[in-house]
């Protein structure tokens, strides 16, 4: 309750010191406001003091909680209720190309480079309450997992369960850059981006990679690429065993095909990143984060109900029951 209650005038409160002086002054001077009788001989009188002597400084304090109650008026009292309308302006399309190729598993980054990816792009997803996200995989070829979509959980859960295996092996980046174009190409937002991650070369698929980064620009879609893959060296899956399904691994040079991610994020009017380990890809995230922001008007109403007059009436009826008894009960007292 009190969360909602204010003093419009807060100034006036310092107003309030001024009670303390006044009760102090009124308690020094009060022997002054009785009439002195000077008589040579007190026998005749009674030497008791009555109770209307004693309830005489009524009147002071009537008259100091009048001040008071005034003072408070002054500030202005009130209870503020607020509601709030929330309007998005400028929604945005996400599509998530992302490479499940068998070199997603090598172990440059913990605990590799797929489930290191998935962390990540969860947490991107939790960041965009206001955006439609997709999910686009690819390897050798290239499916939509999960359409642009508001459901996050639907989203989310989506990207827990992408694995190696699914696809023809390979790394189709064409293919994978088309189809996020493709799921975007319909889109009514007034910003669509592709974030397109891989850690290899394109070596697959029948769309050439230049030919869907010029069908982005020619959407106005904006390509965000990412090369994921420490520099030199990378345990990478080199064999399977049949028996237990175990992989073994030896280490590989990493080759990431640069410059076409750079042509396609230059194209487009996005950025190219180098993730070379957990928490450069965390940043590399965090930032696009910061760059494709959505814009979010907040609409405050604000409600007052004034309390001031409350304690108007409250110093009218102290200041009425002290004019009442100055008049009445204490007019002839001495």
């Amino acid at each position: 309750m009190l969360n909602n209650f204010e003093f419009h005038n807060p100034q006036f409160l310092w107003l309030l010191v001024l009670v303390p002086l006044l009760a102090l002054w009124f308690f020094s001077s009060r022997k002054k406001q009785h009439t002195q009788l000077s008589i040579p001989n007190l026998n005749n009188f009674k030497t008791g003091v009555s109770i209307l002597s004693r309830l005489k400084p009524l009147l002071n304090i009537f008259r100091l909680l009048a001040l008071t109650a005034l003072i408070i008026a002054l500030a202005r009292p009130r209870n503020v209720s607020v509601s709030k309308r929330t309007k998005t302006n400028k929604g945005i399309d996400i599509v998530m190309a992302i490479d499940v190729s068998a070199s997603m598993l090598a172990k440059d980054l913990k605990p590799n480079r797929l489930e290191a990816l998935k962390r990540v792009a969860v947490d991107f997803v939790n960041r965009r309450p206001n955006d439609r996200i997709g999910i686009v995989v690819y390897a050798g070829e290239s499916f939509t997992q999960t359409p642009i979509t508001s459901d996050k959980s639907i989203v989310k859960r989506t990207i827990s369960e992408i694995k190696w295996g699914q696809l023809e092996g390979g790394t189709a980046i064409g293919m994978g850059l088309g189809s996020a174009v493709n799921r975007l190409k319909e889109s009514k937002a007034k910003s669509k981006v592709i974030i397109l991650l891989t850690d290899g070369v394109n070596n697959a698929g029948f769309v050439d990679p230049k030919t869907a980064t010029e069908l982005a620009k020619e959407l106005g879609i904006k390509v965000y690429t990412i090369g994921l893959g420490t520099n030199g060296m990378a345990p990478f899956p080199w064999a399977k065993d049949p028996r237990t399904g175990k992989l073994s691994f030896r280490n590989q040079q990493v080759e990431i095909d640069e410059k076409l991610l750079q042509f396609i994020a230059t194209q487009t009017e996005g950025e190219y990143f180098r993730a070379t380990d957990n928490a450069k890809l965390k940043a590399i995230y965090d930032e696009i984060d910061k760059l494709e922001k959505t814009k979010i008007e907040e609409f405050k109403y604000y409600n007052y109900t004034e309390k001031y007059r409350f304690w108007v009436f409250l110093a009218g009826i102290f200041l009425l029951l002290e004019f009442i008894l100055k008049n009445t009960l204490f007019k002839s007292f001495i």
